[in-house]
């Protein structure tokens, strides 16, 4: 019996966006509420900003969060 193997491809497609100018920082502060705990905490939220001029948008996405 002999096996062979083909290359595997990714299955999903990665948006690569080269060129990204005017990147940014934004931090807010939210309540939230703590279904766990039962309590509304408080929390840092921190999101990088940036142009993509080849699609003339911003794009925005949350890079860290964390309880204060």
């Amino acid at each position: 019996m002999s096996f062979t193997t083909a290359p595997e491809e990714p299955t999903t497609q990665i948006a690569v966006f080269p060129g990204a100018v005017n990147v940014h920082w934004e931090t807010q502060i939210r309540e939230s509420w703590n279904a766990q705990e039962r309590a509304v905490e408080l929390q840092e939220l921190i999101y990088e900003v940036s142009w993509i001029p080849e699609l003339g948008v911003w794009r925005r996405f949350l890079r860290s969060r964390r309880k204060t």
